[in-house]
């Protein structure tokens, strides 16, 4: 057989998005690729996915990225959830931790045991069965203990906040020691071959033509190939996600750096909060039809830490995703394959995932349209899944002061994300379907959180007594308590392990 293998790949666009794909794959292709990136120095990055989740860990560990140094050079924090104020009732807040609830006691999981006793007026908030959720509310901080046996300490899992330009920047040093090529430049069209309608070339601004085999597209909103050339389309979500605005804003760091990202929601949209070494990334996620760009400015600079340390950024957005992440011989990555807004932090996973599924369907030069196809058919699950843990934060508010929450709250919501609703309503299940990205401890905490009645609980409960029940609980309980008094606090930790140079 012929060698069909592709040797030459051109990244389009830097940022996040395209260094962590020049990383990645100049990583696990083992340098038998030839892997340009093209960017300019005059295109700004968007940069506001300073927060993530979990997974980010496996992705440092697969490019080779010590902790330590890596959280040094982006001024980064350590994160152990999100904490949302008022997205239930005003004045109401909750966290949704990372990491598991409980400990493991019989049949059923562990929060059927506690909506027992919840419902009977005998069980403690649910956060104080998460030793993430605890220590965040303590202001506490530490990586897991693996030395010791049948502890909550080995149950605690986190992820980090971070400067993404700087993340930009470390990676690309990291790419470039690998073999990754840079190229400067402006493009300015990309070229066609006849008869597959594949992209062969990007021409710069300075007359430079870059051919390729495999394109990935990182330009952003732009999808500069992916839209702008092959026309792909786009899906849009705006009648379940009606916020299309952001304002971000650095400002002062606050006397404790909390090791938890913060989601406040206001009258027409909602403010993140994201702690680091240096300062604190702030912005205000809304919608233009229920408030002005000069109203949200100011709602958003009444509720920062301290001084500004610049004019607020205006971002706009439309949330949905490219009815094909992958068109030809093109694959989207980061904002040139959709948009879902922050509030889970999920934007620099779905680069993350996206560049997995390409190395898992990577492609030769006989361009396998049903390897293109399940590509495309795990990237719309993936979105829409993500899609759908976004809009129950929406739906499920009971808040009357505004008519943004009432439109969300009274909106029409995909029969997916219903049905995870009557599930948990009827015995409090929550069923994963194919491994989606949120797990049953994610949505029963926002469940819990946003007030979700719920009409009873798992049968087999009542294997067990009320008695021991209660006691396991306590254990539960006064353990994780004693666990979160020995932690150090997240200063403590930073300072000690991983502090920044003074900027």
């Amino acid at each position: 057989m012929q060698n069909q293998a592709i040797k030459d790949i051109v990244i389009v666009g830097g940022g996040t998005a395209g260094w962590m794909t020049a990383a990645a794959l100049s990583t696990m292709l083992n340098g038998r690729y030839n892997i340009r990136l093209v960017e300019s120095d005059e295109i700004g990055i968007v940069g506001v996915g300073e927060a993530t989740i979990p997974m980010i860990q496996r992705f440092n560990r697969v490019v080779g990225i010590d902790e330590h140094e890596f959280m040094r050079e982006t001024m980064g924090s350590f994160k152990l959830g999100v904490e949302f104020v008022n997205w239930g009732k005003l004045g109401e807040r909750y966290m949704h931790g990372f990491g598991r609830l409980g400990q493991d006691l019989a049949t059923v999981p562990f929060d059927q045991y506690w909506q027992k006793m919840r419902l009977a007026g005998k069980a403690a908030p649910l956060e104080e069965y998460s030793i993430t959720r605890m220590a965040a509310k303590a202001n506490k901080f530490m990586p897991a203990r693996h030395d010791v046996p049948n502890s909550p300490l080995r149950d605690i899992n986190y992820a980090y906040h971070f400067d993404a330009g700087l993340y930009a920047k470390y990676l690309r040093k990291l790419s470039e020691a690998r073999g990754v090529t840079r190229i400067e430049g402006r493009i300015t069209r990309a070229t066609v071959r006849e008869p597959d309608g594949h992209i062969d070339a990007v021409e710069l601004e300075n007359g430079t033509r870059v051919e390729g085999e495999l394109f990935i597209d990182c330009s952003g909103f732009r999808g500069l190939l992916i839209e702008q050339t092959l026309e792909t389309g786009y899906e849009h979500w705006n009648h379940w996600l009606p916020a299309d605005r952001a304002l971000a804003v650095p400002c002062e760091s606050a006397p404790v750096m909390t090791p938890y990202t913060r989601a406040t929601a206001h009258q027409s949209g909602w403010q993140w909060r994201i702690p680091l070494q240096h300062r604190t990334g702030n912005g205000h996620v809304y919608c233009s039809r229920f408030i002005s760009d000069d109203e949200a400015a100011a709602t958003l600079l009444a509720n920062l830490d301290g001084k500004p340390l610049a004019d607020p950024r205006l971002i706009k957005f439309e949330t949905g995703m490219r009815k094909q992440a992958w068109n030809r011989n093109v694959v989207a990555i980061g904002l040139a394959g959709g948009f879902l807004e922050p509030i889970e932090s999920t934007s620099i996973h779905l680069i993350q995932s996206a560049i997995q599924r390409l190395v898992d369907f990577f492609p030769d030069r006989g361009w396998s349209a049903v390897d293109r196809e399940e590509y495309n058919r795990q990237s719309r699950f993936e979105y829409e899944r993500i899609r759908d843990f976004i809009i129950l934060h929406y739906h499920l508010n009971q808040r009357t002061d505004s008519a943004y929450w009432t439109e969300c709250a009274n909106m029409a919501i995909p029969d997916t994300l219903r049905h995870k609703m009557d599930m948990y309503r009827s015995h409090g299940r929550v069923v994963r379907v194919d491994n989606e990205l949120f797990s049953e401890v994610g949505w029963i905490q926002v469940f819990e959180g946003q007030n979700m009645p719920i009409e009873g609980y798992h049968p087999l409960v009542d294997t067990q007594s009320e008695e021991d029940i209660a006691e396991y609980l306590e254990g539960v309980r006064g353990v994780i308590a004693k666990c979160v008094g020995v932690m150090p606090t997240h200063d403590e930790y930073v300072a000690k392990m991983c502090a920044a140079k003074k900027m």
